[in-house]
């Protein structure tokens, strides 16, 4: 009975290490750092009668597009109605939209399911899979998909 026990503690330990591993290997932190090694252009929309900016991913972003990531940042609750959210590297009043930042410290979040009252400038971790955008303006640049938010690290 003794070996036994010891076995199916042994084989228990084995099979929490490896799903534990499996989980980590399944997402990748990433830190703004990351997206600030995406360049720019400024370029013209016929369509929109303006300029914006167009990035120019290279490969190692490329290589990320679909992959499970997690960030860290400020919240910013856009509609709270559409559940238009982003996460920003910079708090509200310091982030791309206010002028103080570029188009590589904000992504947009399209959540899986809305959960508890979120805020403006919270500090959370978001996971997520990224996808990229380099063709339409309507959109940013920077998106994680089925993305879940929590206030503690994954």
């Amino acid at each position: 009975m003794t070996v036994m026990l010891h076995n199916f503690f042994r084989w228990s330990l084995a099979a929490f290490f490896l799903l534990f591993t499996f989980a980590a290997i399944g997402q990748q932190r990433i830190g703004w750092d990351t997206f600030a090694q995406v360049p720019f252009d400024k370029k013209y929309s016929d369509e929109l009668d303006a300029y914006f900016w167009f990035p120019a991913f290279p490969d190692k972003i490329i290589a990320l597009e679909g992959e499970r990531i997690v960030m860290q940042g400020y919240l910013i609750v856009l509609d709270v109605e559409a559940d238009f959210l982003v996460l920003s590297a910079n708090p509200f009043a310091s982030c791309f939209f206010c002028g103080n930042a570029g188009p590589e410290s904000v992504v947009e979040l399209r959540v899986k399911k809305k959960g508890k009252n979120l805020r403006t400038d919270e500090y959370v971790w978001v996971t997520g899979r990224l996808r990229l955008n380099d063709k339409d303006v309507n959109e940013m640049n920077f998106i994680l998909e089925e993305a879940t938010i929590s206030s503690e690290a994954p």
